[in-house]
């Protein structure tokens, strides 16, 4: 009982810290749902509510009328998934071999990964421009894409070698002893064991491309090559002056996307984490 007694508390705090985190997360997306229905008279009162007093879609019919949204929105699709699915396709197989073989290899990856994330974009922004240009791929969404790769690659490498650990070895073992080759068994084994941390591995990978800025920015040049998030910043004035509902109503459209593709596959994101903590 006296355990009981001490555990209530405690798991009391939990939960308030929990609905406090829930609702630091949620309070700006509402305030932005609500700003992108307001008319422009509500906009500007000294007395803002919560909930439009007058809801109107005129903000998005003035954010289409502005900016080419779609095309853009098209752009930061093709990049984002062709960073994501590339980088699972790449991931995946280095993954494997740092979860089940030991040596140098493992170890300089290891080390590749921990080093990658500690610079800031701004330290790497030049000489990456300088690559680029000499490959003639500035300017170019599959030069993005190159750069959102080798971006998420790390990241996508550790979270994958922990999904690959969770996965018994002898299970491959098995299915060796039953005569199958590697291959098969890599196919028909571990692969299906996989599939919840691959899915969760190209999603954070989709959503950090689809949300990317400072790369895009510099990169692209042209209005026809540019993503979504870029094409936002047009909604603020020379003097930093913002059409607020214009820009609220197509930032929530810009977050559509994640929330869609993140309430479809939950389960799976959430079973594949689950997962791959078991043995990282």
């Amino acid at each position: 009982m006296s355990g009981l007694r001490t555990g209530a508390p405690a798991r009391a705090c939990q939960y308030l810290a929990l609905v406090a985190y829930l609702a630091f997360l949620a309070l700006p997306f509402l305030w932005l749902v609500s700003t992108a229905f307001k008319p422009a008279r509500e906009l500007g009162s000294l007395h803002p509510t919560w909930i439009p007093e007058d809801p109107t879609l005129g903000n998005f019919r003035q954010a289409f009328a502005e900016q080419p949204l779609l095309r853009a929105a098209a752009n930061s699709l093709a990049a984002a998934l062709g960073a994501a699915l590339t980088a699972v396709a790449v991931a995946t197989p280095m993954a494997y071999v740092m979860a089940r073989h030991r040596g140098r290899l493992r170890a300089a990856a290891t080390g590749w990964v921990v080093v990658s994330q500690a610079f800031p974009f701004v330290l790497v922004i030049i000489p990456l421009f300088l690559v680029l240009k000499n490959l003639h791929l500035i300017n170019s969404l599959s030069g993005l894409v190159l750069v959102y790769l080798v971006w998420s690659l790390p990241f996508a490498l550790w979270m994958l070698t922990g999904y690959v650990r969770a996965v018994p070895a002898e299970l491959e073992e098995a299915a060796a002893v039953d005569g199958a080759g590697r291959l098969r068994t890599l196919v028909s084994v571990t692969a299906p064991l996989l599939a919840p941390g691959i899915v969760a591995t190209a999603l954070f990978a989709f959503i950090t491309a689809w949300n990317e800025f400072f790369f895009a920015l510099v990169l692209l040049k042209t209005p026809e090559k540019q993503t979504l998030p870029v094409v936002l910043t047009h909604f603020l004035g020379a003097e930093g002056a913002a059409d607020l509902g214009p820009l609220a109503a197509a930032a929530f459209l810009a977050t559509l996307p994640s929330l869609v593709v993140f309430a479809v596959i939950q389960k799976r994101i959430t079973g594949g984490m689950v997962a791959g903590a078991v043995k990282s």
